[in-house]
């Protein structure tokens, strides 16, 4: 292989990394600018930043790699579904306490303000967000509490309980 086909095989991989980014980029602002207007908070948005930067990253190099011929297209879909299965991984604990926070917040079982027993903490509810749940408690600490062990309870609601029951028994 000569200098120029050199050159050119560098050029063109710059090209590619520089159009995924481009195109990433703009896909990100976009799902920021989303995330923002739903109401979601700086420490979502950031974890979304990650993941979309760690997948870019990821498309960037096997899409270089098979570009020039480093990597067959065998080669290029391990790469991914290994890439896949690591992202996967990697989110597990993430999505499974936004999915909680979502069914938390959309049932109404807590809000902020409430006063709520979990294991040992007791104390009132001063923030709900996708992934995790701020107690106040008696003491004056506050703890953070991931969603999924607040759905998966025992999550006891002081404020709530006679709503609950009144609501239910009908």
């Amino acid at each position: 292989m000569d200098v120029d086909q050199v050159l050119r095989l560098i050029a063109i991989s710059a090209g590619i990394v520089v159009v995924v980014v481009i195109v990433f980029e703009l896909f990100l602002r976009l799902i920021c600018k989303v995330v923002r207007r739903s109401g979601g908070t700086e420490s979502s948005i950031r974890t979304i930043t990650e993941v979309i930067r760690i997948v870019y990253v990821l498309i960037a190099a096997i899409a270089v790699a098979s570009y020039t011929g480093i990597a067959n297209s065998l080669t290029v879909l391990t790469l991914s579904g290994v890439a896949g299965l690591l992202i996967s991984l990697a989110l597990q604990p993430t999505l499974s306490n936004m999915i909680s926070g979502y069914y938390l917040m959309r049932e109404g079982l807590i809000r902020v303000g409430d006063v709520v027993v979990y294991n040992a903490v007791k104390g009132r509810v001063i923030r709900v967000a996708l992934r995790n749940t701020w107690i106040h408690t008696e003491t004056g600490d506050v703890v953070v509490v991931g969603n999924t062990s607040l759905f998966n309870g025992p999550l006891i609601n002081v404020t709530r309980s006679p709503s609950f029951i009144q609501q239910y028994q009908r």
